[in-house]
């Protein structure tokens, strides 16, 4: 890796859960570490460095707690980087976001019809991630297979809304537009001027969605 980076610039990119911090029952408890939390100020003092998480961006923050690191959540639909006219959502506009036909996606309709039907089933939790919804179901036991098949019909009612099975016992659903973790690695790059070959991105995730991401700077090698 050191004989790669020779030579050009480093940008780190980092997954939040599972990554800084470790998988743990209630997504509310998510705390990453001092260890962990001081290692990536010393990165960033270092490197552009920016996380990407699936959950809401405030929350990864307030999780994270560091002032020299971008954020980005929702899977990169809200971004806190240098502006620049995107098909995005920034924190300061409402929480309606564009398809790539230009179409407004309202989004968090949804959350209010998953939220009312997992009340029936015991231990289940839903998660409004802003643009994204997660439904965490570590906690339910008889009532699984339901439980999925019932995340599934509504998502697929939704002609705007996406299943992701993402984590394990946890589904995520977010609106159909092109827009993903790879697409928010690409902003990042270009908004900070290091779209360029002089640059090594390194991304750290373990996630499904971090392969889009993945797949965006693999081929950016070739």
């Amino acid at each position: 890796m050191m004989k790669v980076a020779k030579g050009k610039k480093i940008v780190v990119f980092l997954d939040y859960d599972g990554t800084l911090s470790p998988i743990v029952d209630d997504p509310n408890s998510a705390f990453m570490s001092d260890e962990m939390r001081a290692a990536v100020r010393e990165v960033a003092k270092c490197f552009p460095t920016a996380i990407i998480s699936g959950r809401s961006r405030e929350k990864v923050k307030e999780f994270v707690q560091l002032s020299n690191v971008y954020y980005a959540g929702s899977h990169g639909m809200d971004i806190m980087a240098p502006p620049r006219p995107v098909k995005s959502c920034e924190g300061n506009t409402p929480t309606v976001v564009m398809d790539k036909k230009g179409t407004e996606v309202l989004f968090q309709p949804i959350l209010t019809e998953l939220e009312e039907e997992t009340a029936k089933i015991k231990g289940a939790m839903v998660e409004d991630n802003r643009f994204c919804v997660s439904v965490h179901f570590r906690h339910v036991k008889d009532e699984v297979k339901h439980h999925h098949l019932l995340v599934k019909k509504l998502s697929v009612q939704k002609q705007n809304s996406s299943l992701i099975n993402s984590k394990a016992q946890v589904m995520e659903i977010r609106p159909t537009i092109e827009w993903d973790k790879g697409h928010a690695v690409e902003y990042f790059l270009e908004t900070l001027g290091l779209s360029n070959s002089d640059v090594l991105p390194v991304y750290i995730g373990e996630d499904r969605t971090d392969e889009d991401a993945f797949k965006v700077l693999i081929n950016q090698s070739h």
